[in-house]
């Protein structure tokens, strides 16, 4: 199993649904998120926080990789200086409260 993320900007989100659709991931969790960054020198010397988001979900390496390979295709962001970002972790032990853990894989 791997845990995916994808981290972008709000007004993103059809386009990371699609993602997600095209991928073959259909079940996530999302959560608000404020960004921050450098700004430009002058009166202000970070730009002011912008609206983003975080998805996650725990899937099977080929799902992951799947969705890997489509980010880096996607080409429709709301702001090309505010790309989706997608990144893959190994996940080691999955366990479901109520139920014994499963045996390690041979």
């Amino acid at each position: 199993m791997k845990l995916v993320f994808l981290v972008y900007l709000e007004g993103d989100d059809r386009a990371v649904e699609k993602l997600l659709d095209e991928s073959g991931i259909s079940g996530y969790s999302q959560l608000p998120l404020e960004g921050h960054g450098p700004g430009a020198p002058g009166w202000y010397g970070d730009i002011p926080a912008y609206e983003s988001r975080m998805i996650f979900a725990l899937v099977p390496e080929v799902l992951a990789e799947r969705l890997m390979e489509t980010v880096s295709k996607c080409t429709g962001c709301q702001d090309p200086k505010h790309p989706i970002h997608a990144a893959i972790v190994d996940v080691e032990k999955v366990v479901t409260s109520g139920l014994p853990p499963a045996p390690p894989a041979t």
